[in-house]
């Protein structure tokens, strides 16, 4: 079974563990972090993943320009990416789906919805 790498990106380290601690239970899965959108760009462009956890309100660049750039950019246009964000309001959902999302999950987020999402995301 090949190996797949997930990159978390969230401003809020606690929430970083909860998703971290919900994905080690998935087999074969590297799992990388980063900070916030810019952090999330420069390791996106860096290096190879099958999937993004991207939240939206960050600083220094927010979920939904990092996903923006993310569709932008040919090398990763195909990755899926999911969003999981405190923002509940349909417009929030529909424009997140529109820049190029796969999945948008609303917080608080059972450890159960993120492993069936990521499971849907990544065909495994």
């Amino acid at each position: 079974m090949q190996r797949r790498r997930i990159l978390i990106v969230e401003d809020s380290p606690t929430m970083r563990q909860l998703l971290m601690f919900a994905l080690k239970r998935l087999p074969n899965v590297e799992i990388v972090e980063a900070r916030d959108g810019m952090d999330g760009l420069r390791k996106l462009t860096g290096d190879h993943f099958d999937l993004a956890l991207v939240d939206i309100n960050m600083p220094v660049m927010d979920g939904l320009k990092l996903i923006r750039l993310i569709r932008d950019e040919e090398a990763l246009a195909h990755m899926p990416i999911a969003v999981i964000t405190t923002e509940g309001a349909e417009e929030d959902r529909a424009r997140a789906l529109a820049l190029g999302a796969d999945a948008y999950l609303t917080k608080p987020v059972q450890a159960g919805r993120v492993l069936a999402v990521v499971r849907e995301l990544l065909k495994v």
